[in-house]
């Protein structure tokens, strides 16, 4: 799963010094691992194991915002690990079909640095021959974690909300 897959973050930033200049900040890391169970004959049996991303090797297009976000304010250098452990899969199809799209809903707890929360993804899932494809994806609030959004006084404020994505693809194995 690491090597195709991907955890992304994007958080809106304005800069206060070009005009309120509105951007969405994007940072990606393939450091990502997980596992996936999936029974086509009896779907009760899917599972979903816990996935963990290594948030110290997020990279966006900036080293600078990059080098802020883990020393500043995520402290991913102390906090390297954010886990989501899945407690429920709603939706799974009573049938896969081959390059269909389906979608469901992954319930769980979600840790970032020492805060646990609940959060649910939105997934849409795709089983093509031995592969499975899909892109996860939910909502949070940095306060919610124990930290608050970036801000450097007449430069930057970052937005509180942040949406996070899982984009995996799973091999049997």
């Amino acid at each position: 799963m690491p090597a195709e897959s991907l955890a992304v973050y994007r958080v809106g930033e304005v800069f206060l010094n070009q005009n309120n200049r509105f951007n969405v900040a994007e940072g990606t890391t393939p450091a990502i691992t997980g596992e996936l169970l999936i029974d086509r004959a009896t779907r009760r049996n899917t599972r979903i194991g816990t996935i963990t991303v290594d948030m110290s090797q997020f990279q966006s297009d900036s080293a600078r915002r990059d080098n802020a976000i883990r020393n500043r304010w995520l402290e991913s250098g102390r906090y390297p690990m954010a886990e989501f452990t899945p407690t429920a899969i709603e939706g799974l199809p009573d049938v896969y079909v081959n390059g269909r799209e389906h979608q469901i809903r992954v319930t769980g707890t979600l840790k970032i640095r020492d805060v646990s929360r609940p959060a649910t993804f939105a997934t849409t899932l795709k089983l093509e021959n031995a592969a499975l494809t899909g892109v996860a994806t939910t909502q949070i609030r940095m306060t919610d974690f124990g930290f608050d959004p970036p801000s450097i006084l007449g430069v930057l404020r970052a937005e509180n909300d942040v949406r996070l994505e899982f984009r995996f693809v799973a091999r049997r194995g």
